[in-house]
């Protein structure tokens, strides 16, 4: 891996260089494209993997407070009612990043340098399958090649076709012999093709399970991929920050200390952990998130925010020093115990046996990378609410688990839907947007953006119209 003091330097050297050349698709109008700013492999590589990860954490940002891991001091904020909120800056990071992808893979291809190649297409499909799992249609196969300022929105189920085939194209290029070798330039996993490969993999089994219910979706074709991902926690797709650029939750939570008020957790999210609507306490609440001054874990009411003044008092919120939330902690792309909880849910069917020890097997993973207590691990892993017996392993359970587990991961989003919300005492937020007549939010609403500069193609739809693997 990358040591701090050349991650620092890479990413001074690339940020300057890839200022000008970033985003030289319809995104930037007033770009010549008979003169662009040529980037070289290395740092598109460089800033892709980096920025990848920074898309992760602002989709987390973007849905933490619609699952409930966050909530708004302030009562009726639209991050936790549910109002078409605007995204254009996020719209615009995921292009940033697939437009950088775009120009390395055409440069890979031409250069015989099979390995980017195969990084760029599975970093591609991630991209591209957030987007689509945010908005629905998205423009892909007309955005990057200068044809049209204004392309065409292409359908979410064929671009899911893409993600796909994206994976599979990826997966064969790592295998391919290549002119160049990745290196240092690569953040996620410093140029090990064999970690590459298990992450292309993982991502094929989470991309497919969303489409469960779907005529084309199949439990063995993601427990074929299963088997070919990540085989413990040393292979999780994270990226890991240095002293010059702090881990974002960080800031979130250096932020709020300061009085800058963000990162304020939900009252949801701690009862779900502390022994209120479970029999047992979790031990990972105290690593994950901080208390009150007295000790306390006290949530905010989403869309209530800390009431009115006489019930104003001390909340939960992130704190810095945290796994989560540490200055050089890592922003987790995709993880093992994500992977378990994937296993449970494809093979719940076909072999219930199987997916109770996936499930197990995921909540220990999670509890290893927070580096609980031993003690403290078997004695949640034994207790009867947790290792409730095959015969008694529930769809429920494995949700609730992968809930915890995936915790300030955009993922979850795509669960809470696919599960209806129906997590445990889960309950709409305070204030909720009338428009939704009581339903919770399906989609992200078109950003602003896309609206004033491609509205003629922007698709007509509301908060609630599914995503096409929702229906």
């Amino acid at each position: 891996m990358m040591n701090l003091k050349n991650k620092t330097l890479a990413i001074i050297g690339v940020s300057v260089l890839l200022a000008a050349s970033a985003c030289e698709s319809y995104l930037d109008v007033n770009e010549n494209p008979n003169n662009p700013t040529d980037a070289p492999i290395t740092g598109l590589m460089t800033n892709s993997t980096y920025e990848t990860s920074l898309n992760v954490y602002r989709q987390g940002s973007a849905v933490s407070n619609y699952v409930q891991y966050l909530a708004s001091p302030n009562p009726g904020s639209g991050s936790d009612t549910m109002e078409p909120l605007n995204f254009s800056t996020l719209w615009f990071n995921l292009y940033n990043v697939m437009t950088d992808l775009y120009t390395m893979n055409e440069k890979a291809e031409a250069a015989e340098a099979s390995h980017y190649l195969g990084a760029g297409q599975v970093l591609m499909a991630l991209n591209l399958g957030m987007a689509v799992d945010f908005f629905g249609d998205v423009p892909f196969s007309e955005s990057f090649n200068f044809s049209t300022v204004t392309p065409a929105y292409d359908d979410d189920q064929v671009l899911y076709g893409q993600v796909l085939s994206l994976l599979d194209q990826g997966i064969a290029n790592l295998q391919t012999p290549t002119s160049i070798s990745i290196g240092d330039d690569d953040f996620i996993y410093g140029g090990d093709i064999d970690l590459w490969l298990k992450f292309a993999h993982t991502l094929k089994a989470r991309f497919m399970i969303h489409m469960k219910g779907d005529q084309g979706y199949s439990a063995s074709e993601v427990l074929s991929a299963i088997e070919k991902g990540f085989t413990s926690n040393d292979d999780d797709a994270q990226i890991f920050f240095f002293e010059q650029r702090f881990n974002p939750w960080a800031n979130v939570a250096i932020d709020n200390a300061n009085l800058l008020l963000g990162g304020w957790i939900s009252e949801q999210f701690i009862e779900a952990l502390d022994g209120t609507s479970y029999p047992i306490s979790d031990p990972r609440l105290p690593l994950m998130i901080g208390t009150t001054d007295d000790g306390e874990y006290i949530g905010t009411v989403n869309g209530a925010g800390r009431g009115n003044a006489p019930e104003q008092g001390a909340r939960s919120t992130l704190v810095e020093g945290q796994f989560y939330t540490s200055r050089q902690s890592p922003v987790l792309i995709a993880t093992y115990s994500e992977l378990k909880f994937i296993e449970a849910e494809a093979a719940f069917d076909s072999d219930k046996s199987r997916a109770y020890e996936a499930y197990l097997a995921g909540i220990e993973a999670h509890m290893d990378m927070l580096e609980v207590e031993t003690a403290d691990k078997e004695a949640y892993l034994s207790h009867p609410s947790v290792s409730m017996g095959v015969a008694a392993f529930t769809m429920d359970d494995i949700f609730k688990e992968k809930y915890v587990a995936l915790f300030l991961h955009p993922e979850t989003w795509n669960d809470a839907r696919r599960f209806d919300y129906g997590y445990k005492d889960f309950t709409p937020p305070a204030n909720m947007n009338p428009n939704l007549g009581g339903e919770y939010i399906r989609r992200m609403a078109y950003p602003d953006s896309e609206i004033s500069r491609n509205g003629a193609n922007v698709p007509s739809v509301t908060l609630l119209d599914r995503i096409w693997w929702n229906q």
